[in-house]
């Protein structure tokens, strides 16, 4: 449904070559310097700049709140998305550290906020207990609005993205779409979340098991998929991911309700994943695997689940680290050294 650019594979080939030079143990920065050579490939250049950051925080309500599904109500979202539009949130003051900026985005939020930039598609979605969560037509305007992003902040100058979300209610719907995607039964990818009870998380599986049953979504059809038992948050992000492969922005997987939106975005976009950067293997069940079916590997394993975008965060000055080593370093030819040679 939606095209990728190409990554430039011959970039990609040099920037692993170049790595092989540099005077330090042959592949001793891990996964960092797999992350380094796939931006040049994305960026088209050894001279990688990533210095101008944001975490775009799509911030949505979820009908299915009404189901006892979390700890709070659904006036939390608005309350923290105008937080973090204030500078008050976890992902801003993590994002202070890491010199990255913050939008929030109200893409479904249940009433009007405060600071965000607006996005509304719609004042929260339905229960999708008892009926699908959006149309079809809500759904594909909340991923042209996630991928219209990417365009307006690369335009910016944004060279590299981090997604993040905040909704009340949206580890349900997440595992929803990951139980309909993985074909997974729902208590085998359905977590905790923010923190439920053992009777909170049986009545979460159940009510899932209930939406699944009702609306039979499509596997093949990600669209309909995300209709019927996803969110506007969701839907938003997994447009970043395809804005970023369409318009050549790496773009940071965060957590677990990040990766089911890139998961749909792979499923949208081919070539999507080619742009998409894992960060960390977030605490919430299935993370990992949802990872591992999307070519990622996670580098941070902290057993975090903080929401907001704060934990992609947390990669970039570890990115940073790894691209300084990358652009500065001497070659082992000029310490005359002789180079490392590669055994497999």
């Amino acid at each position: 449904m939606y095209n990728s650019k190409e990554i430039n594979k011959a970039v990609y080939k040099a920037a692993k070559e170049k790595w092989k030079t540099i005077a330090k143990p042959l592949g001793s920065l891990g996964i960092f310097e797999e992350a380094v050579a796939q931006i040049a490939a994305i960026q088209g250049t050894l001279n990688i700049d990533v210095s101008k950051r944001c975490v775009l925080v799509m911030c949505a309500d979820n009908g299915v709140v009404a189901e006892g599904v979390t700890q709070t109500d659904s006036s939390v979202t608005a309350t923290v998305a105008e937080n973090i539009a204030r500078g008050q949130a976890t992902v801003c003051i993590a994002a202070k550290t890491a010199n990255a900026d913050v939008i929030p985005v109200d893409v479904g939020v249940a009433r009007d906020t405060i600071g965000t930039l607006n996005r509304k598609i719609a004042y929260g979605t339905k229960n999708l207990a008892r009926e699908k969560a959006m149309t079809r037509e809500e759904t594909e305007k909340a991923i042209q609005t996630g991928i219209d992003l990417v365009r307006e902040f690369s335009e910016k100058g944004y060279k590299i993205i981090i997604t993040g979300e905040m909704g009340i209610g949206n580890t349900t719907t997440s595992s929803a779409i990951a139980a309909v995607l993985m074909e997974k039964k729902p208590r085998e990818v359905t977590g905790r979340g923010a923190g439920l009870s053992n009777e909170g998380l049986q009545r979460k599986i159940a009510v899932i098991e209930k939406a699944i049953a009702l609306h039979k979504p499509d596997k093949d059809d990600i669209i309909d998929v995300l209709s019927k038992v996803g969110g506007l948050d969701i839907a938003a992000i997994a447009g970043v991911f395809i804005g970023g492969a369409m318009y050549g922005v790496p773009v940071v997987i965060d957590g677990f309700i990040s990766s089911v939106a890139a998961l749909c975005a792979a499923g949208l976009c081919k070539g999507s994943a080619d742009y998409m950067i894992a960060s960390h293997t977030s605490r919430e069940r299935y993370a990992e695997e949802i990872l591992k079916t999307l070519g990622k590997t996670a580098p941070i394993c902290a057993g975090m689940f903080p929401g907001e975008g704060a934990g992609g965060v947390m990669l970039l000055p570890l990115l940073d680290t790894a691209v300084s080593v990358f652009k500065e370093m001497p070659t082992f030819e000029e310490i005359n050294v002789e180079q490392y040679k590669e055994f497999k």
